[in-house]
């Protein structure tokens, strides 16, 4: 288990704890004489849970340990993640709910493409437009959260999130596009080749018929 795989899991064990912070009204924390709100602790999380998604990543492409668990972990850490994010952010009436519903099922719908594409056994990378997507989203769940007890800051905050429904829908929409272009081109390679295999079996049948009339003719003769 290396350095990224466990940075990975911590990610996983941060979605009970912000759910919890999120859902949870009355929770009043005194540290050093400081109090920490449960919404500054729900929002500590999910930066912290964040920034462990970046920093795996990059420990894995710079120290070479990118392995198949964490290829496998890390985008379902994301999905869960954001999901228990924006849920919470539902159930405290802070998010529409269609706007949530609309973001994870996208989620979702782009796991299943990437999964069918690997099947087929090519890769759809991420794009910079996700990856966009993705910074916009910390950035509007983070003031979503602050506005619960900054209600000044709520119509930045739903502004933001109107920019994440943006990008993540445009972003789908290239990610179709890609998965339908490898799939065209998988399917014409397919019907070439096919093609080919037929005109040669063709080919081949011809020479025989042609090599069995010219035996039946010289024992004819």
């Amino acid at each position: 288990m290396n350095l990224p795989n466990l940075l990975t899991i911590l990610r996983i064990f941060f979605v009970p704890l912000l759910v919890a912070a999120l859902v949870q009204e009355s929770l009043r924390l005194e540290v050093n004489g400081v109090v920490v709100t449960n919404d500054m602790l729900a929002l500590a999380i999910f930066l912290a849970a964040a920034a462990t998604d970046l920093l795996d990543g990059y420990i894995a492409r710079r120290w070479g340990q990118i392995t198949t668990v964490g290829t496998l972990l890390d985008p379902i850490a994301d999905k869960l993640l954001i999901s228990a994010a924006l849920i919470s952010l539902v159930q405290v009436a802070l998010l529409p709910g269609w706007m949530a519903i609309l973001i994870i099922a996208r989620e979702f719908a782009i796991s299943g493409l990437r999964s069918i594409a690997a099947s087929a056994g090519y890769t759809i990378a991420a794009s910079d437009l996700g990856k966009t997507k993705m910074v916009a989203q910390v950035g509007a769940v983070s003031m979503l959260m602050l506005s619960r007890s900054n209600p000044g800051l709520r119509p930045a905050a739903l502004l933001a999130m109107w920019v994440v429904v943006f990008f993540s829908i445009l972003s789908a929409v290239m990610y179709f596009r890609k998965f339908w272009w490898k799939v065209d081109d998988r399917i014409k390679q397919r019907r070439r080749k096919e093609l080919i295999v037929e005109e040669r079996r063709r080919r081949r049948e011809e020479r025989l018929a042609a090599r069995s009339e010219l035996t039946a003719s010289r024992r004819t003769l």
